[in-house]
């Protein structure tokens, strides 16, 4: 086994392999001077069973820089390759919802298998249909192994559960069945892209402490607007629990300033220094990561990674 980074998130993957007790192969990555990406593994591949990590959100590169390494294991023989991509981008663009747009997510899908993968290994897929856009086997593991063990130690009282869509609402009430709480949702409206209004609140969260689960959050707009929504139906205290945080343009200071109490991200993609805030926790996915890695090199279940109770969704 040789498990192999890309440059969007090293600082994870070297949390995985001292989890495996390994280290990281050698792999060069560079840019040439008209910014075309070039990469090289410094080590004999031949035979190995290669475990490539990268996630692939924005910049763009970072999904080509996937592809060529991928494609650069292949033809040095590598035996079997894995890409882990413990944030798959583009999920978003996973259906033809107007007129002449791409279905983005089965693209890449596509592509990731040309390169040369021969397994994905991801986590909190944005759509879980997209596990079918790959015609090779692909192990889902769900951040809500790490949150509810995390929220189950804190022992908050007069807790529920929120999910913030209906498109949610299955990994919410996994969530309030492994909590032991009730549950309740939010109904958006989808104005444009990066842009929701929230409606109406389905339950009553008066006097309730309210965790909040959702798969990422990008700009944190229909966040707030929810939390807002929940604080003026008698919410005391706000929990958020997201596996992704890409946190873009400055979605950092306003969730510093809203109302949320507490948020757990993962370390699913790299989060930058400057980015992080008060009531912001991370928790590593990495021995989450680094026991699905070892499951698959073993040849061995992935299903007892899930907590107790049975799948996620």
């Amino acid at each position: 086994m040789k498990i192999f980074s890309g440059t969007a998130n090293p600082q994870l993957a070297q949390k995985i392999a001292a989890a495996l007790g390994s280290q990281l192969g050698e792999c060069t990555i560079k840019k040439f001077a008209d910014g075309e990406l070039w990469v090289k593994y410094e080590e004999n591949v031949r035979g190995s069973d290669v475990f490539i990590i990268q996630p692939t959100n924005a910049p763009a590169e970072h999904m080509l820089e996937l592809l060529i390494m991928l494609d650069a294991a292949r033809r040095a023989s590598a035996n079997r390759i894995t890409a882990v991509i413990p944030y798959y981008g583009y999920a978003r663009q996973d259906r033809k919802d107007q007129p002449r747009v791409a279905i983005s997510a089965k693209l890449f899908a596509n592509l990731i298998v040309t390169a040369g993968a021969n397994r994905i290994l991801t986590m909190d897929l944005h759509a879980p249909q997209i596990q079918g856009f790959f015609d090779i086997p692909l192990d889902h593991l769900y951040g809500a192994s790490v949150f509810i063990e995390h929220v189950h130690k804190l022992r908050i009282p007069d807790l529920i559960v929120v999910s913030p869509d209906i498109g949610g609402i299955r990994l919410a009430r996994s969530y309030a069945r492994r909590l032991g709480v009730d549950l309740a949702m939010l109904d958006k409206r989808r104005i444009k892209h990066n842009e929701c209004e929230v409606t109406n609140l389905v339950g009553s969260v008066a006097d309730k402490n309210v965790l909040i689960v959702d798969d990422l959050v990008d700009t944190a707009g229909t966040l707030i607007n929810g939390v807002q929504v929940l604080k003026k139906a008698g919410a005391k205290g706000i929990y958020v629990a997201t596996t992704h945080a890409i946190l873009s343009l400055d979605a950092h200071v306003r969730l510093a300033q809203s109302p949320i109490d507490h948020m757990f991200v993962t370390d699913s993609v790299a989060i930058p220094e400057q980015k992080s805030f008060p009531q912001m926790q991370v928790l590593t996915v990495a021995n989450l990561l680094a026991e699905a890695i070892i499951r698959i090199h073993d040849d061995r279940s992935i299903s007892d990674l899930f907590p107790e109770k049975g799948p996620i969704l």
